[in-house]
């Protein structure tokens, strides 16, 4: 058996397709993780949907902010944006058994066996993983509840902008949600800044990529990510002293799709199936 940890889908269906011919995924043992946004921008995000519902137990996502995206759309709590792609899931037969299942997934995975911790976007500087857990379990309890309309209503916004135990209510929950699915940089003192979508060396000056902070307590883990497209991947050795792993690969905006074999650290890509365009 071996477990593949997967970069953003984004309703890249074909490229999946092709990725999991490369690595001769074998749906009886293998194992696929998945970095979460699974779905919009991309051409195919029904398809995607409904490959990796089926899997079942033989795959782990967890939330994206595309997905939560999705689903305050489908509760009524957010119109669609001009670039969204997610039509063909709304309109679907089997809308409401995707969504639902959709929901039921969580924001941060951590296999101790495997050894792995996964999230979507990242992590803030004060945070250990038990911590982490924690606080993911607190929104993935309301996203699972009948107070998941009045979160969609709420999710949207910058602020709160730095963690404290006080905070309480939709400004935690908020803060929460941004961290597991937008965080890219902080400033020295821990705020999150969530406008700044350069790679490191372009962003201003000030701000600090949140898994560069030496006082971090999750850096002993291996982090598995997506969601920084702009991160300069083909240097991927780069990021050892940080034990992460960044798996978006920017496939919906043209580049490639990867996997890593988390047995060996083995790359797997695919090229990109979309045209090449910046990412927005």
């Amino acid at each position: 058996m071996a477990i593949y940890a997967i970069g953003d889908l984004q309703g890249c269906y074909s490229e999946l397709i092709d990725l999991l011919g490369q690595i001769d995924f074998d749906g009886g043992s293998d194992r696929l993780w998945f970095t979460g946004d699974l779905v919009n921008r991309g051409p195919q995000s029904l398809e995607c949907l409904r490959f990796v519902r089926q899997l079942g137990n033989r795959a782990v996502t967890v939330l994206g902010n595309h997905d939560l995206h999705l689903l305050a759309i489908a509760a009524g709590k957010m119109q669609p944006k001009a670039k969204d792609t997610i039509e063909d899931i709304l309109a679907a037969q089997d809308r409401e058994e995707l969504l639902d299942w959709l929901r039921q997934q969580p924001l941060m995975h951590y296999d101790r066996a495997a050894g792995y911790l996964m999230v979507h976007a990242g992590l803030p500087p004060q945070w250990d993983t038990d911590t982490a857990l924690e606080l993911a379990a607190e929104v993935e309890s309301v996203l699972q509840s009948n107070n998941a309309g009045e979160f969609y209503d709420n999710m949207y916004g910058n602020q709160p902008d730095l963690w404290s135990e006080e905070l309480t209510g939709m400004d935690r929950l908020r803060f929460i949600t941004n961290c597991f699915t937008r965080i890219r940089y902080c400033h020295e003192d821990g705020r999150l800044d969530l406008a700044d979508k350069n790679p490191p060396g372009r962003q201003a000056g000030h701000l600090i990529p949140w898994f560069q902070f030496e006082s971090r307590p999750t850096k002993t883990i291996p982090i598995l990510f997506g969601h920084w497209a702009s991160l300069p991947f083909g240097n991927i050795k780069s990021f050892t002293p940080y034990n992460i792993y960044p798996l978006d690969t920017g496939c919906v905006w043209g580049r490639r799709l990867t996997a890593m074999r988390l047995e060996d650290g083995k790359m797997f890509s695919v090229p990109s199936r979309q045209p090449i365009v910046e990412e927005n």
